[in-house]
């Protein structure tokens, strides 16, 4: 999957990174920013790419600066030739490549009014290297997938722990794999592109046989439409927030479709103090509340706590 972020790349900094295959595999992100070294992050270290040897080191003394014409290559690479046809996508800060794999684009911006006109110039580009992690969610499937329905379940955590990545894992193991013997239809509303990753509006990532997405839409919007159209037995979104947000999941509950979701806590101390929860922490809407935390190591953890509130699992 690394030649969709390698192909990105100028011939230089292509053969560079090359000859460093081995460590991109473990790389979560790469930023490019003009008249800055290049950083590689692998969710515990950053490395820059020695200019001489072409190497990768922890120091960076000596990296390869980012050159304009660097950005410049990299935008024509990635819009295929036409920077004009992906204005849109621009807008939004963000491209989506073949893959998943999804860069993060920051530079000037003109508004029109309250809106995005364009971006004028880039100043930098953060590539995340998609890493779907196929059967991380096997261990709480049970906890919430019966055989009858799906428990509606929030996924917390605080950023970049993987709460994202679990429920896609999440998604792909309810709408059924090949060796299940139950399964359910769902529907994806995936406002950020997150979730499914999709390219020209087919999902990158694996979320099943019988998962239908909306991609790039407002998850209100969305969920709407999904309830419309698709007559999904669950809809999964990504980092509920808004009042919105709130009310359409109203909306979708009463309509006997299960919800899958995720927020942002560190963890159920910190999830009691949202004011939008406490009307569902009260009429006990959420049946599955699942944590995770990631240790002085690196590695995640999981805890399951019930509708009351009360830890039924941890790993």
């Amino acid at each position: 999957m690394l030649e969709q972020v390698l192909q990105i790349f100028p011939a230089e900094l292509r053969k560079m990174l090359l000859a460093n295959k081995d460590k991109l595999k473990e790389t979560e992100e790469i930023r490019i920013r003009i008249n800055q070294p290049m950083i590689l992050w692998d969710g515990r270290k950053e490395y820059f790419l020695d200019k001489l040897s072409g190497r990768l080191s922890v120091e960076a003394e000596g990296s390869y600066y980012i050159k304009e014409s660097d950005i410049s290559a990299m935008l024509t690479f990635l819009s295929r030739y036409s920077i004009y046809a992906y204005e849109e996508e621009l807008k939004s800060g963000f491209l989506t490549l073949e893959g998943g794999h999804r860069v993060g684009v920051t530079g000037q911006i003109r508004m029109e009014g309250e809106k995005v006109e364009r971006l004028a110039y880039v100043g930098s580009l953060n590539i995340r290297i998609a890493h779907q992690k196929i059967g991380c969610a096997k261990e709480i499937l049970p906890f919430i997938r019966t055989e009858q329905r799906v428990r509606n379940t929030l996924f917390v955590s605080s950023v970049g722990i993987g709460k994202t990545t679990l429920l896609r894992d999440s998604i792909r193991l309810i709408s059924g794999d090949e060796t299940s013997r139950i399964h359910f239809k769902v529907g994806v509303v995936d406002e950020r592109s997150e979730i499914a990753a999709c390219c020209r509006g087919i999902p990158q990532n694996n979320l099943g046989i019988r998962t239908d997405v909306i991609d790039r839409c407002k998850k209100a919007v969305g969920m709407r439409m999904l309830l419309r159209s698709m007559s999904p037995d669950v809809i999964a979104v990504d980092e509920l927030g808004s009042m919105e947000d709130f009310q359409a999941v109203d909306e979708v509950m009463h309509c006997g479709c299960s919800i899958l979701g995720t927020i942002h806590a560190a963890d159920m101390l910190e999830l009691q103090q949202k004011e939008q929860l406490r009307k569902w922490v009260e009429q006990k809407i959420f049946e599955r509340y699942v944590i995770l935390k990631k240790d002085d190591e690196g590695r995640r953890h999981f805890m399951i706590y019930d509708g009351t509130w009360e830890k039924i699992w941890s790993d």
